[in-house]
């Protein structure tokens, strides 16, 4: 699986969740946002490329588990951010083996 691949239905079934309102579906649809724009921020690699070689998130299939993570999280916590401070540790880990964002 790729990270462009992965459905707000793919999110809900992880979350072993079964019935699920529109609006609630409308919340994992940002949740999914975010997670795919928490991991291009902190790593600094791109969602897409217009050039098939260059790296994306796609190249990566760890960062699948990320995104799933991350919208848990935010179920979790009915959030819309990921907090940086409480951060999950199989998440840190994982995006700091390919962080580009050395600054």
């Amino acid at each position: 699986m790729k990270v462009s691949e992965i459905s707000i239905e793919d999110i809900i079934d992880y979350l072993r969740i079964s019935d699920i309102s529109s609006k609630e579906k409308q919340n994992f649809r940002m949740y999914l946002d975010i997670a795919k724009n928490y991991i291009e921020n902190y790593t600094g690699i791109p969602r897409e490329s217009e050039n098939e070689e260059d790296e994306t998130l796609d190249s990566y299939s760890d960062f699948c588990i990320v995104v799933f993570i991350l919208c848990q999280d935010m179920y979790d916590n009915r959030c819309m951010y990921v907090d940086g401070k409480n951060i999950n540790n199989t998440v840190k880990t994982i995006l700091d083996m390919h962080s580009r964002n050395n600054l």
